[in-house]
């Protein structure tokens, strides 16, 4: 596992742009603003690019490959098409699946189970229906917290509604496959659960 996934705060920005059909992201460290980690959806078929600009885009496959800057691979997310509930895939630097995300049927304002290489479930994200504020729990412990609120050193960078933080409990120990199905996981809290 790469050791940028040992840091417990990271500010996540969605690029914005006209007609953007991919997913595309920055991670950074939110107190030197340095971008430590980058999310590309490279691979989008041209049916897939076309959906994304219709009522389906929920429905549509996506690929997202979080790398360093320098091109190192951290973490992938894939999904294939959606016909009712997502299924998410969550795969280590080496493209061995680690865990799954599977939605959950009736939750008021978003949730799914996180889930190791085996299909036990290591945490649920929940989320409140009235915002964009979620937590990562293992019954009653939170091993994670995503928020659009930050006051931070890095609020400058912090502008946007598109932007967020991730801030990991250090009760996560560094290296712990767990900081990797997080960070996935937030990557599918927009595309899964907040995507209109």
């Amino acid at each position: 596992m790469h050791e940028v996934l040992n840091q417990n705060v990271y500010l996540v920005k969605e690029h914005l742009g006209i007609l953007k059909a991919a997913n595309n992201y920055d991670i950074y460290d939110p107190e030197s603003g340095t971008v430590i980690m980058e999310c590309r959806e490279e691979r989008l078929g041209f049916l897939t690019k076309i959906l994304r600009f219709t009522d389906y885009k929920t429905m549509t496959p996506f690929d997202i490959q979080i790398k360093t800057p320098d091109g190192r691979p951290v973490v992938r997310v894939k999904r294939g098409i959606r016909i009712f509930l997502s299924k998410v895939q969550v795969l280590n630097e080496k493209n061995a699946v680690i865990g799954w995300f599977k939605q959950k049927l009736f939750s008021v304002g978003g949730s799914f189970n996180v889930l190791d290489a085996n299909e036990r479930t290591v945490c649920q994200l929940k989320g409140k229906w009235t915002g964009w504020d979620f937590k990562f729990l293992a019954g009653d412990k939170e091993l994670a917290h995503v928020t659009k609120k930050w006051a931070g050193l890095g609020k400058e960078l912090f502008t946007s509604a598109d932007n967020y933080i991730l801030k990991i409990s250090e009760t996560v120990p560094p290296g712990n496959v767990v900081r990797q199905l997080i960070l996935a996981a937030v990557m599918c809290i927009d595309m899964v659960l907040k995507e209109k």
